[in-house]
């Protein structure tokens, strides 16, 4: 330490001490900030339309989430709270306990019912309301999850099981006082001992000809129905996941209604029901445990568009393989897949506004003596730590959007191709949430910790994700297995590839060049045509061939598959990532000459770019040599540099209400202060 430096602390040290204390009354209170909050509007320009950037990224229905987060905004159920400088915020309330909370959600929810909200969720048919839907689904899982989550136990399961797997008579009966809510559903599929494995599933449903009635019964603790959203409190009905037996015979797994409790809340007899308990998050959901002792149902309370059993017990499907029935009844979980994947987005969306904001206004340290503070996205490592997830954001909203747009114009020809690509961007983008919102949160400091931040809390509601309706990882595993019985079928045939994204198997394998020049690395020919591409083919061909030699070894097919899961992993990485560049490439392509163009494209090269230096394949593989891994990697950085300027208009187009996001996305100094 130099003498001077040493000299000047003493001084300071001893004019602390030698301080004379203040008397109590004549401490003053009054603001004198050292810092000044500087709005980052101030500082930063908007190098494109943020509107019609926002018109591309929430793809439609922009009037019908503008209204719904009006009637959010406006209401106090919605916890308004309002902060420096006369800012509003809407949150939940997290001082509230779990009881709470699932009753607020309840009264939510009515409030929505009241105001038209949920009008044709179930009963209009087409495109544009389920569009709708799904927009507004969107809203609500901004606001809180546990709101989302039980309008989706509520129409995507409940509702969706009646839809898709029964017929008019039930349709009639169910689904219109569904959507007003006179009926409340639940889905009671997964149990203690079986989730992914819905095959597993212990409970037994026997039919009994003299009464014509089917009789449900879980006959062991691990047939428990576990993890049943709205079961603990408020659903009078419930969809039965369950076995059914006919003359002995085991026919698989079929769907039934079975009514738990009465209009006054009281549990029907036979029926036992527990609460799961206390969560991580989404306690406003309230998951239960059901239990059957021999319950009776009507025979018309089988949903029977896949299969039937007359009244004198005789089983009749049009479906006689039962395999082929088995994925027929999981047809409505592809819904489900298709709005997490999407509320998974939004959700990192809110993160990434919140902290790109409080970047752009929250400073550290100086780099030079006495000079300012340095602005936190100034930071190399800052950038490198947010605009990243930004860019793959953004690639990924494409993606959903396009997700969707395939789900609501689906046919019998491509409903494979939705149950794959849907399971691929789930598992992507739900992992890819949970990331974001982690690297924000450490992004924002101590302010992250705080629940009126957002940032933190989302994190703890959206974490079931990548569990629920499909486990990723399993998710992941039928990814590849498609795509191995897609490519053994055509290599069987000696047809060419069509469809899931295979066709350029087509063509002659890609020849990467040994030098990668930035504007190689930039070029999308490049990115998707050659190195994506080449991945996924490469990848595909040795998973095969390694499944391939374990059965000529002696291996079943599955334990084939099983030993070859990181191949498995690799694979179905590759063929999610790679969907996910072709979405945004197919926006882009749309797109005329201009501002918004050219920052799509930088935006396109950052997601595939860090795609490359994140994935080990390549550099395992051998796709990329390690000097052209340092190539990708300086570019990445030099890509950061060059997205700085665009940071706020870039979350600015998400077109979030700042209603939505939390204090320290705004004047973080004010909403501080002792007043």
């Amino acid at each position: 330490m130099s003498e001077n430096c040493a000299l000047r602390r003493a001084n300071v040290l001893a004019n602390h001490i030698l301080q004379s204390p203040h008397h109590p009354s004549t401490i003053s209170l009054a603001r004198e900030a050292c810092l000044q909050y500087t709005p980052p509007e101030v500082n930063e320009s908007y190098g494109f339309q943020v509107k019609e950037m926002r018109k591309l990224l929430d793809g439609h229905n922009l009037e019908d989430r503008d209204w719904l987060y009006g009637i959010i905004i406006q209401s106090n159920l919605f916890n308004r709270k309002e902060r420096g400088g006369g800012k509003v915020f809407v949150s939940p309330d997290y001082n509230e306990t779990m009881e709470q909370q699932r009753e607020i959600s309840m009264k939510r929810i009515m409030y929505f019912l009241e105001n038209g909200v949920f009008k044709g969720w179930l009963t209009e048919t087409g495109p544009e309301s389920e569009l709708k839907k799904f927009a507004l689904y969107e809203v609500c899982g901004m606001y809180d999850y546990s709101l989302s989550a039980k309008l989706g136990v509520h129409f995507l399961l409940w509702g969706n099981a009646i839809k898709f797997f029964g017929t008019k008579r039930h349709h009639e009966k169910w689904l219109k006082d569904t959507e007003d809510y006179l009926v409340k559903g639940c889905f009671a599929m997964t149990e203690l001992g079986h989730g992914s494995n819905v095959k597993g599933i212990e409970t037994v449903t026997s039919y009994d000809p003299r009464t014509e009635e089917f009789v449900i019964n879980t006959p062991c603790e691990s047939a428990q129905k576990y993890w049943i959203g709205e079961a603990a409190i408020h659903a009078n009905h419930a969809i039965v996941i369950s076995q059914l037996e006919i003359n002995e015979t085991n026919q698989g797994i079929h769907v039934f209604i079975a009514q738990i409790r009465d209009q006054d809340g009281n549990i029907c007899p036979n029926i036992h029901i527990a609460d799961c308990g206390h969560k991580i998050g989404l306690n406003g959901v309230d998951t239960g445990r059901i239990w059957f002792d021999n319950l009776r149902i009507p025979r018309e309370n089988l949903l029977n568009s896949v299969a039937d059993v007359s009244p004198d017990g005789e089983y009749v499907s049009a479906i006689k393989n039962p395999d082929q029935r088995f994925g027929a009844f999981l047809a409505p979980l592809t819904s489900g897949r298709v709005t997490i994947a999407s509320c998974a987005i939004y959700s990192a969306k809110v993160g990434l506004a919140v902290a790109i904001r409080y970047s752009l206004s929250r400073r550290a340290f100086s780099i030079v003596a006495n000079g300012p503070e340095v602005l936190l996205l100034d930071y190399p490592s800052h950038q490198r730590r947010l605009l990243p997830l930004l860019a793959k954001t953004y690639a990924m909203s494409f993606a959903a959007n396009d997700m969707k747009m395939m789900y609501v114009k689906r046919t019998p020809e491509t409903n494979k191709e939705i149950h794959v690509i849907s399971m691929g961007l789930k598992a992507l983008l739900t992992w890819h949430n949970m990331r974001t919102l982690q690297e924000c949160r450490e992004a924002c400091g101590g302010q992250g910790l705080k629940t009126e931040n957002r940032v933190g809390h989302l994190k703890g509601d959206y974490d079931v994700q990548t569990t629920f309706e499909g486990d990723n990882n399993v998710l992941m595993q039928q990814v590849s297995k498609s795509l191995f019985a897609e490519y053994v079928s055509c290599k069987k045939r000696n047809k060419p590839f069509k469809g899931l994204g295979l066709e350029h198997m087509n063509s002659p394998r890609p020849v990467l060049p040994t030098q990668l020049t930035s504007s190689t690395l930039r070029c999308s020919h490049f990115q998707q045509k050659n190195v994506f591409c080449l991945r996924e083919r490469d990848l595909l061909e040795r998973y095969t061939c390694e499944v391939a030699e374990l059965q000529e070894r002696g291996k079943s097919r599955e334990f084939s598959f099983l030993l070859s899961h990181q191949l498995s992993e690799d694979l179905s990485k590759a063929f999610a990532e790679k969907a996910i560049l072709q979405a945004v490439l197919d926006a882009e392509a749309k797109l005329p000459a201009g501002s918004i163009k050219d920052v799509m494209g930088l935006v396109r090269s950052m997601y595939a770019l860090i795609c490359m230096e994140e994935d080990p394949s390549f550099l395992r593989y051998g796709y990329l040599s390690r000097d052209s891994v340092g190539d990708v990697r300086r570019e990445v950085s030099k890509l950061c540099r060059e997205l700085r300027p665009h940071a706020l208009a870039l979350v600015t187009s998400f077109g979030i209400p700042d209603a939505f996001l939390g204090p320290i996305a705004f004047n973080w100094i004010e909403a501080n202060a002792w007043s």
